[in-house]
């Protein structure tokens, strides 16, 4: 009974953690549904979350801090966004009066969303992460699965290989969070691979509500090729890291990162 209650509370904590993603999604159901007037659909949905994002921050949901962690990661989302588009591997077909080269501008928040969960996550779950690498290993090895986003359209993808690094760089590290004063722990390379999983889950979600295109599903809707959970993993790492980044930095009492104790 006490593993139920647990689970539960942890999928409590989960769901408070996914606010903005929920919100997101919601609104491409809605706005998909129940087109708005005036305004593109696109252009809508940037509104939205447009306001969300300052309903996060004036209620106290995020501080200011994570509000520029999770800036960044929209620039970059939105980079990947216009020079996956100009290569061909997904699309936005809709009007929309808000885009820059083909790409609407609520698109960089789909991205932020996830560095919005992991903030939340972090703090509602009092994550602490055990023997997390040396910055000097995780940040080329973040740049190198950043990179090859780009550069395997040109020449070898290297996700594999990348893959195989992460497993060996994070092999000794633990996630520790804590439910109702219980304190758990999980490698560190599992909580990249379910949250991937259920980003991709997401990513099913969204293409459904036509938030984007993949060639594939142009004249039908299709299931999201499998093969895509190993991109949504390696962007987590990225995110992850810009995250844990800030929180180190900061010196949260949430978190014991750069400490000797865990090294």
């Amino acid at each position: 009974m006490r593993a139920l209650k647990q689970l539960i509370r942890f999928g409590w904590e989960q769901a408070l953690s996914c606010i903005f993603p929920v919100v997101i999604f919601s609104s491409l159901a809605i706005t998909q549904m129940l087109p708005l007037p005036f305004l593109p659909r696109y252009d809508w949905l940037l509104i939205i979350c447009l306001l969300m994002q300052w309903w996060m921050v004036h209620s106290g949901l995020e501080t200011k801090d994570e509000l520029k962690v999770i800036t960044m990661f929209h620039l970059i989302g939105l980079a990947l966004e216009i020079f996956k588009v100009h290569m061909g591997s997904w699309s936005y077909p809709e009007e929309g009066y808000v885009k820059i080269f083909g790409v609407p501008l609520y698109s960089g928040f789909m991205y932020a969303s996830v560095a919005s969960y992991l903030c939340q996550a972090w703090r509602r779950l009092k994550v602490e992460l055990i023997k997390w690498p040396p910055f000097s290993v995780v940040v080329p090895l973040a740049a190198a699965i950043y990179l090859n986003f780009f550069t395997h359209h040109y020449w070898v993808d290297v996700r594999w290989w990348l893959s195989g690094l992460v497993l060996i760089v994070f092999w000794r590290s633990w996630v520790m969070f804590q439910v109702n004063g219980t304190r758990y722990r999980m490698p560190l390379t599992l909580s990249f691979i379910l949250i991937g999983f259920f980003i991709w889950i997401a990513e099913n979600i969204a293409t459904f509500f036509v938030a984007w295109q993949y060639p594939d599903q142009t004249d039908a809707w299709s299931l999201v090729h499998l093969g895509k959970i190993s991109s949504w993993l390696l962007l987590v790492i990225v995110s992850f890291l810009i995250v844990a980044t800030l929180k180190q930095v900061k010196g949260k009492s949430s978190t014991s990162i750069g400490t000797n104790q865990y090294f």
